[in-house]
């Protein structure tokens, strides 16, 4: 039993850590862009809108936390107009009994996003339909348009992909909140830059 416990343990971790060297070797430049993109948006007046399902809905709250908020303690800065729209359960439950949950995202988009502004669409699968259609609705806007997906990609043309290798979903969530938080910290680091002297 305690073997038994043990090999699961080290199992994960072995499977969390070749995730993470793969995201390292073939992601670096798309999570540079990305940060480049949100950092320009939000330089300009821009704000980032974030959505997603189950863990990604929980990783659309935590990131829009880290921008509004801050992600390191040790730089204070001013807040950062990001929202997550998985949050307003009012809305949420009223427009899905109503017209259906395809098109809930699709929805905010439309009410809060504008030209410049970003959508970060998350999708462990790449094939979710009401981030696909988030996505459409932010570029009839004129928004930029951010993935971050799994190995499969995403079933749909945006302006940056962050394709997570790895065929372990679990392993996929941990590394997107990593990479989430390597987003934060790039755009702090563009947007406030800390003073060496």
């Amino acid at each position: 039993m305690a073997d038994s416990r043990l090999t699961t343990v080290r199992e994960h971790l072995q499977r969390s850590a070749r995730t993470f060297a793969a995201v390292e070797q073939q992601s670096v430049d798309h999570i540079l862009k990305a940060a480049d993109l949100i950092a320009d948006s939000m330089k300009n007046g821009g704000k980032l809108l974030i959505c997603g399902n189950g863990g990604s809905a929980a990783d659309s709250q935590h990131m829009a936390a880290e921008f509004v908020s801050r992600l390191r303690v040790d730089r204070p800065r001013a807040a950062l107009s990001a929202i997550a729209l998985t949050t307003d359960t009012s809305f949420l439950t009223a427009y899905s009994n109503d017209e259906g949950y395809e098109g809930v995202f699709a929805r905010q988009v439309e009410a809060h996003g504008k030209k410049g502004d970003v959508l970060l669409g998350i999708t462990t699968s790449g094939t979710s339909k009401n981030v696909l259609r988030a996505f459409a609705e932010a570029q009839k806007r004129g928004m930029v348009t951010i993935g971050l997906t799994g190995q499969k990609g995403l079933g749909a043309k945006v302006d940056c992909v962050i394709a997570v290798p790895g065929e372990d979903q679990q392993c996929t969530q941990e590394a997107h909140l990593a990479v989430e938080h390597i987003i934060c910290e790039l755009v702090e680091d563009r947007l406030f830059p800390r003073n060496n002297g």
